[in-house]
């Protein structure tokens, strides 16, 4: 994580992670949805519209509301056609692919996020890079998974409601991925729970992940956002309504984890001394 101008304190490759705090415990979770949430929303909106940044753009504030940025590298993990792109897209409020295509190599999206701490009552601005690569291009270039792995903040890793197998495949990708960086924040996602009714993953399957892992599990929908009056354009706050549970979750498990890994919070990792 590079964060400007608090001080920060990047976790250990042997330090465990963290166990996840309670939702709601760290970032205030309807914050987004007040009169002052929505004043800081509008730097990242244009005409209702989401605004989309390039790796060296942030947006602009009016210098009363002038809030520190805490950036993060987060490598998006999945089995192929399970939906990471469309995640990202969904995240950022890009058009959604409609028919699947390969990522070919790496692509960087940038998103941002303001959210409200619940200990100081501090406005921070949440700067999330994802990293998506192609399946094909992981197993045929053997730079690229530790491309996306260095000074890695946090790995999300990606299954679909509608894919069996994708779920399955979830143990193997935390092992495989994240097995040497203890000390990197892991949420997984459901994609896809709009389909639920043709679910191929039970609630009973979630809840025996979950104690198993004892990691985050978030759902998103895939269906395409809403749209402004010329029915072309992506309704920027319908968007962003959408996807706040995923950005505030984010938020929330890697300021957290910053805090421990700074010596701020007790560590409560199963690796911590007694």
């Amino acid at each position: 994580m590079i964060i400007f101008p608090i001080q920060h304190s990047t976790p250990s490759r042997c330090q465990a992670m963290a166990r996840p705090p309670a939702p709601g415990s760290v970032i205030v979770p309807d914050w987004h949805e007040s009169a002052e949430g929505k004043e800081y929303l509008a730097c990242i909106l244009r005409k209702n519209r989401r605004r989309v940044f390039g790796l060296l753009e942030r947006p602009v504030l009016p210098p009363p509301v002038a809030i520190d940025t805490a950036s993060y590298k987060i490598f998006v993990s999945g089995k192929s056609g399970g939906g990471k792109t469309a995640l990202v897209a969904k995240l950022a409020g890009l058009e959604v692919p409609v028919v699947h295509h390969e990522t070919a190599g790496i692509q960087t999206t940038v998103v941002f996020w303001p959210a409200k701490l619940q200990a100081s009552e501090r406005v921070v601005m949440f700067r999330f890079e994802f990293w998506d690569c192609g399946e094909s291009a992981l197993k045929k270039f053997d730079h690229m998974l530790p491309a996306c792995k260095e000074k890695t903040d946090a790995f999300l890793f990606l299954f679909s409601f509608t894919d069996r197998a994708s779920f399955e495949d979830l143990p193997g990708q935390l092992a495989r991925v994240a097995g040497d960086t203890p000390g990197v924040v892991r949420m997984v996602i459901g994609s896809k729970f709009d389909q639920y009714m043709h679910t191929d993953v039970p609630e009973r399957d979630l809840t025996a992940f979950r104690q198993a892992w004892e990691l985050p599990l978030l759902r998103v929908k895939s269906v395409p956002g809403r749209r402004l009056a010329d029915g072309r354009t992506l309704d920027g706050w319908a968007g962003l309504a959408d996807v706040a549970h995923v950005l505030n979750g984010l938020a929330e498990q890697l300021w957290h984890q910053d805090q421990v890994a700074a010596g701020l919070l007790p560590d409560t990792s199963e690796n911590s001394p007694s």
